[in-house]
């Protein structure tokens, strides 16, 4: 059965605010799905919602047809890969050790134990895939935000994991990178991966994702296909701002383009 994540109908909120609003989205195998908005849209609360760091106030949370909350985290592990936010670096570990740390839920004893050679090997073709095969050796407070990005994307990888959830895997990276990640978020989907990733870039969401969802203070605005959802309207509705949406005439391929605040803005 193809890997599946869907959340119906989640609502969540903190201290009688609202900050999920009855949303829903799900991902397959072989699917790249955005989740786009404004910084304070819900956009990460809903990805916690989807991982079981927070429970659903309403609605739930179904992986492959089961409530998560059936799961024990370490089941969980072996099917969903997250690449969080926030990159903690408080523990004294050089890079080829945080990444290994993915091979956890795959050891025996609740993760006790000791590497195996699959382990190892899976540790250095992740290490490969994100290009920081050449920082292995270093500790992770000693390289940049950037590079610890992609050091938290390959301990994702080394899960091997059917299902990627990534909350702004391109932040901080320069445009290669970002190109290069999204690149590899392609790869990984065509190979069967469910790959659910939140975006600030809108043009680097309509190059990689099946299916976006734009979201606006905590509720759905619009679903579907990048062409359908990314027209002016509705992101003049998210954004507040005029985007001019080209189309490259060798390829069909859509480009937005800020034009400036909308008039809704600039009163």
């Amino acid at each position: 059965m193809s890997p599946r994540l869907r959340a119906e109908s989640v609502s969540f909120g903190y201290a009688g605010r609202d900050v999920v609003k009855s949303v829903s989205i799900d991902v397959c195998g072989g699917d790249v799905v955005g989740i786009l908005g404004p910084n304070g849209s819900g956009k990460t609360t809903l990805l916690r919602c989807m991982l079981g760091v927070l429970s659903p106030q309403s609605g739930r949370v179904l992986l492959d047809e089961r409530d998560i909350a059936t799961f024990d985290r370490r089941a969980f592990a072996l099917r969903v890969a997250a690449v969080p936010q926030e990159m903690p670096t408080d523990f004294p570990l050089r890079v080829a050790e945080l990444v290994l740390l993915g091979r956890l839920p795959h050891l025996p004893a609740n993760g006790l134990g000791f590497e195996t050679a699959t382990d190892l090997a899976a540790a250095e073709a992740a290490l490969d895939a994100c290009g920081v095969a050449d920082l292995a050796d270093r500790a992770i407070h000693e390289i940049s935000g950037g590079e610890l990005r992609r050091v938290f994307i390959a301990r994702a990888l080394c899960q091997g994991s059917p299902i990627l959830v990534l909350d702004e895997p391109t932040g901080g990276l320069d445009l290669r990178h970002q190109l290069a990640i999204v690149d590899l978020l392609r790869r990984q989907a065509r190979a069967g991966a469910a790959v659910l990733v939140v975006l600030h870039d809108l043009n680097l969401a309509a190059s990689v994702c099946d299916r976006v969802l734009l979201l606006k203070e905590g509720a759905s605005v619009a679903s579907g296909k990048p062409d359908d959802v990314f027209t002016p309207e509705a992101l003049a509705e998210v954004y507040g701002v005029d985007i001019t949406v080209l189309t490259a005439d060798a390829t069909g391929r859509k480009f937005l383009v800020l034009s400036g605040m909308s008039p809704r803005e600039r009163r």
